[in-house]
């Protein structure tokens, strides 16, 4: 069938290109709707709308017309860009602090929210944040200053009028006096206004102010401005154009112009650097932050809490925790022995008593050294193995009495001083054991260095243990017996040197009154830094610091120490002033503090008299564990250790066995309750034993014994004798042959069982040995199947050459089938050309013939005479056409037939 058809198109060349040019549209439209259904069919978005309503005094730009809202804010003196996403829930949540701010601020203010979000908008194309909302503050053509602070009104609305009047117009000295009397750093320019319009440097002042409240948006610096030169002479300030820098603890500063350009970046830069925070501002934004931690590593920490109002005029509150952090922090009045100990500045409040300010003077006349201690804590090691106390010396560095050829000043401890006295120390340590006293005992030995200065020490004896600490908390901070003696003897004296912590006791007249913090922040090793947050917004730290949750009053107050892992809370029952801040801060920082540790509870745990094992927690562990007269065996677990929920069933068993009222078995979960340091642990679980006569003597399980109901018998049974001295009574032995039975009967249960299990295990060892070697035939038939694979994996690859040398064969075959076609198309397309031609040929010669016969039918009636000649002279004429036309059929038939052959 194929023959014909190919004899067919071979006839008929034209069928042939017609065939390929259909195939090859077919092709392209296939391809054509393939690639249309690869693409990616999207949804458009939808077009905003409004997200803050019409009435509002907000404009809302909610396609994000960016380039209206640079227009609009160049009529405007003060603009607030709002931005915005409609599905962020931030922002959902502050557009209602925004309006609220806006209607009271929208006759001074230009506010207008954009939305940042939309694709088409050219906010989204221009602006690329990471976070919504976003707030920008424009003062004319300065910005922009994002406000990054919490989202409430009240805040929002303070940071805004600190942008509207960056500077504060002081007019006169009482203005002066409050202004400086702030705990944030003040800084204040004087310009003499007679220049017209501003004097040299105003308005470089004046965007510095706009600069710190760009680089620090809790605007911790206030910037004020003098036009008036006897209120800046009270401050130096005497030329226009001077800028002052005030500070409480330290020198107060003025910007120094001969040495920095006077630029509004400059002034700002000298502000941030050189700046006093005696009390910071902590303000969590919510998010995933270092904020706290970067804080509590610096040091240890009050956190206090308390409900404040931007917006408010007075905070009496906040002046008097004020107050506490400039005398705690005043360190040019730390003497001990200084008489006037009132803050600076406070001329109003009463003076003391003279019966106070005799006794100061007597203690100062009668040792000029305390007038500049320099002390150092030291802590000798134990004198025995076995010994629990220690030996605790106050090492001091101080001017002898006699003649000295200069007066000597001493306003800081010298580091290489004490480094000299401990060098001293050390050598006579052997000097200043003592086994056990009640007393503190002083010496005094001479310097290697200088002639002119010895050393004092004072030492007494301290047990660490936790027990023995309150049991003696009333006696160690009482007022102690002190022997002192003079260059190594000893012998009794009416006063010594005390440390910071102890110096009271020895001046019984002295009342300590609240200027008793005065400078304690660089006359101990503990020093606090101060921090301030807002109970209103973040009162959810104070819960988790250890504030109740019912209270009403929002104002906590807390000590976190973060090496130390420690926290203290203030107690909730005592209003938040500032004696209870300052006896909080003095507790603190005396060498063995009296304040208690807090320790977080787990509220959740409910008590059930029921249970065999009983649920201890922070609250409840002094009480159960050191306090009953029971053995305790505790068991430390964490509801994510999987190991502890597989001891639950031994620990009930072992509950029922030992007998109630000798044995408790209870349980503690680490992670939602904190423990003493002493019987803290880093590995779960951890099982401890309190024998009920010796508490303080706990014993842990061994890690190496596994926990079973055995072991734990035995280790109880090891740790729980009784002392020798108790002599046991007969209700005693009852009870200890009754647990012994049970230990007996018990224990031959678990024999039988380990019985059974050992003939289980024989069993098992057989069914085992019966598994291996029908293994090991099965993996000699799996060798040899293997082999076998591989054996057809040879041969397979072997075929699979082949028949890819094949395949390469036939597609070269086809390359040259398709180049023949190719050829054979472009010679039937040459043939229908020269058919064309011929057959114009053949028509135009059948023309001429035509005309030629009719001209010559007229002519034989005149040449009758002459058609003899005629006739062999046509005749003649058309044998050689005939013989011409019949050439040319010939070779036509010629050349189809070697088209045909090719």
């Amino acid at each position: 069938r194929l023959r014909p058809r190919a004899a067919l198109m071979a006839r008929r060349p034209e069928l042939l290109c017609g065939a390929a040019i259909v195939l090859g549209c077919a092709f392209l439209i296939a391809l054509k709707v393939t690639c249309s259904r690869a693409k990616d069919v999207t949804m458009p978005a939808k077009l905003p709308v409004n997200f803050f309503s019409t009435r509002s005094p907000v404009i809302d730009l909610f396609r994000g017309q960016l380039d209206y809202a640079d227009q609009l804010r160049q009529d405007s003196e003060i603009v607030l860009y709002f931005f915005y996403a409609p599905w962020c829930g931030q922002s959902i949540a502050a557009r209602g602090e925004i309006e609220r701010v806006a209607s009271r601020l929208s006759d001074q203010v230009l506010f207008v929210a954009v939305n940042c979000w939309w694709n088409q908008g050219k906010c989204r194309k221009q602006k690329h944040f990471f976070y919504f909302p976003v707030i920008h503050l424009y003062h004319q053509s300065f910005g922009p200053i994002e406000y990054k602070g919490p989202m409430s009104a009240v805040y929002i609305e303070k940071f805004v009028r600190r942008v509207m009047t960056p500077l504060l117009y002081i007019s006169s000295r009482s203005k002066l006096l409050d202004f400086l009397s702030n705990y944030e750093p003040g800084v204040v320019g004087f310009f003499e206004f007679n220049a017209s319009p501003q004097p040299p440097g105003y308005l470089t002042f004046f965007t510095s102010a706009l600069h710190s409240l760009k680089k620090d948006y809790l605007g911790t610096i206030r910037f004020g401005v003098v036009t008036d030169k006897r209120v800046a002479e009270e401050i130096s300030l005497v030329h226009s154009g001077s800028v002052y820098l005030h500070r409480h603890a330290n020198t107060s500063l003025i910007y120094p112009k001969d040495i920095m350009n006077f630029t509004a970046e400059n002034i700002c830069k000298w502000a941030l650097e050189n700046r006093e925070m005696l009390i910071r501002w902590l303000r969590p934004h919510g998010g995933k932050s270092l904020l706290l931690n970067n804080e509590l590593k610096k040091g240890p920490a009050l956190l206090i809490f308390i409900p404040y109002n931007p917006l408010a005029e007075i905070h009496p509150l906040l002046d008097e925790i004020t107050k506490v952090a400039l005398e705690y922090h005043k360190c040019n009045k730390s003497q001990a022995a200084e008489v006037d100990l009132q803050p600076a500045g406070d001329s109003d409040s009463p003076a003391f008593d003279s019966s106070v300010t005799d006794a100061q003077l007597k203690f100062s006349e009668t040792f000029p050294i305390a007038k500049y201690p320099c002390c150092n804590t030291v802590v000798l090691p134990q004198w025995h193995s076995i010994s629990r106390t220690h030996n605790v010396c106050e090492l001091c560095v101080n001017q002898t009495l006699g003649v000295k050829p200069n007066k000597v000043h001493v306003p800081h401890c010298n580091f290489l001083e004490i480094e000299a006295a401990l060098d001293s120390f050390y050598l006579q340590e052997h000097t200043f054991f003592q086994v056990i006293s009640n007393t503190i005992e002083c010496s005094n030995f001479l310097s290697f260095y200088s002639p002119f200065s010895y050393y004092t020490a004072c030492c007494r004896t301290v047990n660490r243990h936790f027990l023995s600490l309150i049991s003696s908390e009333k006696t160690i901070f009482q007022t102690p017996k002190v022997a002192f003696s003079s260059h190594g003897k000893k012998d009794n004296s009416q006063f010594s040197i005390p440390h910071i912590e102890d110096r009271n006791c020895f001046i019984p007249d002295l009342n300590i009154s609240s200027t008793n913090i005065t400078g304690l922040s660089c006359r101990t090793n503990k020093t606090l830094n101060l921090y301030l947050l807002d109970s209103n917004l973040f009162w959810i730290y104070a819960e988790r610091l250890g504030a109740s949750r019912s209270t009403h009053l929002k104002e906590f107050a807390a000590i976190v120490d973060l090496k130390e892992e420690v926290h203290y809370v203030l107690d909730q029952n005592q209003s938040l002033v500032g004696p209870t801040l300052e006896n909080f801060i003095k507790n603190f920082s005396i060498l063995y503090s009296p304040l208690k540790r807090h320790l977080v509870d787990d509220p959740s745990v409910h008590f059930d008299e029921e249970h065999v094992v009983t649920e201890v927690t922070t609250s409840t562990f002094h009480q159960t564990v050191f306090l009953s007269a029971k053995n305790v065996l505790l068991l430390y677990y964490a509801p994510w250790c999987g190991f502890c929920a597989s001891l639950n069933h031994i620990f009930i068993q072992l509950a029922r066995l030992l007998p109630p009222d000798s044995f408790t078995v209870a349980r503690i979960d680490v992670t939602r309750n904190d423990l003493p340091w002493e019987f803290m642990t880093d590995r779960l679980p951890t099982i401890l034993f309190f024998p009920h006569q010796r508490k303080e003597q706990s014993v842990k399980f061994p890690e190496d014994f596994s926990v079973n109901l055995p072991n734990l018998l035995k280790f109880i049974l090891h740790h729980s004798s009784l002392s020798p001295s108790e002599p046991c009574t007969k209700e005693c032995l009852h009870k200890e042959s009754v647990l012994q039975q049970g230990h007996i009967s018990h224990l031959e249960r678990e024999i039988q069982k380990l019985r059974s299990e050992i003939s289980a295990l024989h069993q098992a060892h057989d069914q085992l040995e019966a598994q291996l070697s029908e293994a090991r035939r099965e993996e000699q038939r799996l060798q040899q199947q293997k082999h076998t694979l591989e054996k057809q994996h040879k041969t397979l690859q072997l075929h699979s050459e082949q028949l890819q040398a094949t395949h390469d064969q036939k597609n070269q075959e086809l390359l040259e089938m398709a180049e023949k076609l190719q050829e054979l198309a472009d010679a039937s397309e040459n043939l229908l050309k020269e058919n064309a031609l011929l057959r114009i040929l053949v028509a135009s010669r059948g023309g001429k013939l035509q005309s030629k016969d009719e001209i010559e039918e007229p002519l034989q009636s005149k040449q009758t005479l002459s058609e003899d000649n005629d006739i062999s002279l046509s005749t003649a004429t058309a044998a050689s056409e005939e013989k011409r036309i019949d050439n040319i059929d010939t070779i036509e038939t010629e050349h189809s037939s070697g088209n045909r052959t090719e």
